[in-house]
């Protein structure tokens, strides 16, 4: 007779377990979703940086979100087409701070799209790292949830103003920008610097022509100086300087980071091949460098562009920020988030990032260097010219 009830019971546990749902071991241990948010342009003319950014990005994640998932954690990327425009990226960071899961904001490329997206971070205390931003007000605000792993405008216009006039000793130059927050800053930093080192400043204008350059080209070939200056961006700068090596202005030509894409050549060709820019991304000639150009081929299929590998380094900040976060089995918060990415200290293929209390890194490196090939997929092979580590200037009072 027992042996019947044992049988029955039995027989009614496995009834039971047909109509009750499956529960797995993981599912009983889930404790919510953390999201990474990006904030790039993925559309328009300057995607091929702003993709760049958003893929670098996701290899991070993909290769470092293993402890927060053993803690319970689902870790999600999720990227945002801020089109390079201050006001989308601005309606963008009004979706993220509405979305309580995420918790770090990746970006932006353009500083013009970074300061007014992160007045709306900041009334959240939402994190943000930037790859790429380089103006100095990003970080002179003094607010504690923003910082970047890379170099700085009033440092990067005075590297590119002493190349300028002490290795290729330039007697003139002709400083053009393209009147946004990023490239008129730096053409200024630039303009400042080279002055005080003796070289004469043949003009200083700004422009947001993107087609047709005669009007400054032609007194640009008038005034004949020995070196122009763009502060901007490739897919401005390069139709620029294309326009001006074929009308016959015989300057040298140098530009900051905004120039740094393989787009650059793929627009002006041989036009560009020999010109100088000044960058605060890592060349991909580093061994740490050339180790993530393999895995992120392998990923996409196509070589990494400019500040995808910061973006990369950035994220693995930004994970490193939310396990200790996360640390004893506390629930992650934006407050406890933001002041985890400002203690930690990473070191990665850029160097070693370790930030100061306004959110800058103590010592970032610049770079110089030299387009050597008209061919895109030879972008990585570009000279080094010359490479400095320099100390990020202290807050101003």
């Amino acid at each position: 007779m027992q042996i019947v009830r044992i049988r029955r019971v039995l027989f009614a546990l496995a009834l039971l377990a047909l109509v009750l749902p499956v529960i797995s071991f993981t599912d009983a241990q889930q404790k919510g979703t953390i999201k990474i948010a990006t904030q790039s342009p993925l559309s328009g003319g300057q995607s091929a940086l702003g993709e760049g950014i958003k893929l670098g990005s996701q290899l991070a994640v993909e290769k470092f979100k293993g402890p927060l998932e053993k803690a319970g954690y689902k870790v999600d990327l999720v990227p945002f087409d801020d089109q390079a425009k201050p006001d989308v990226g601005a309606a963008n960071a009004r979706n993220i701070i509405a979305d309580k899961d995420i918790m770090v904001v990746i970006g932006h490329l353009n500083s013009g799209v970074a300061i007014p997206s992160s007045e709306i971070y900041k009334e959240v205390n939402l994190a943000m790292i930037s790859p790429a931003n380089t103006n100095e007000k990003i970080t002179d605000r003094g607010y504690p949830n923003v910082n970047r792993v890379c170099g700085r405008d009033d440092v990067q216009g005075p590297v590119g103003a002493e190349f300028a006039a002490h290795t290729l000793k330039v007697k003139s130059v002709y400083v053009v920008h393209d009147k946004t927050t990023y490239g008129q800053g730096v053409a200024e930093a630039f303009k400042a610097d080279v002055e005080k080192k003796g070289v004469k400043i043949l003009g200083f204008e700004g422009t947001e022509e993107k087609s047709n350059f005669d009007p400054i080209i032609t007194p640009i070939k008038a005034k004949n100086p020995d070196l122009i200056y763009f502060g901007g961006i490739y897919d401005q700068g390069a139709p620029f300087f294309k326009q001006a090596r074929e009308k016959g202005v015989k300057a040298k030509f140098l530009g900051p980071d905004g120039l740094d894409s393989s787009d650059l050549v793929k627009i002006a060709g041989k036009t560009v091949v020999g010109m100088y820019y000044t960058t605060a991304a890592a060349p991909a000639s580093s061994p740490q460098a050339k180790q993530f150009g393999e895995e992120y081929k392998k990923k996409f299929s196509k070589n990494p562009e400019p500040y995808a590998a910061e973006a990369y380094v950035a994220t693995a900040i930004a994970i490193k920020a939310l396990e200790s976060a996360t640390g004893g089995g506390k629930a992650p918060t934006r407050d406890a988030v933001a002041a985890a990415v400002r203690k930690v200290k990473y070191s990665g293929m850029t160097g070693t990032i370790e930030f100061d209390d306004k959110g800058d890194p103590k010592k970032a490196s610049y770079f110089v260097m030299q387009v050597s090939s008209d061919n895109p997929d030879k972008w990585a092979e570009n000279k080094e010219a010359k490479r400095l580590a320099i100390a990020a200037p202290a807050a101003k009072k």
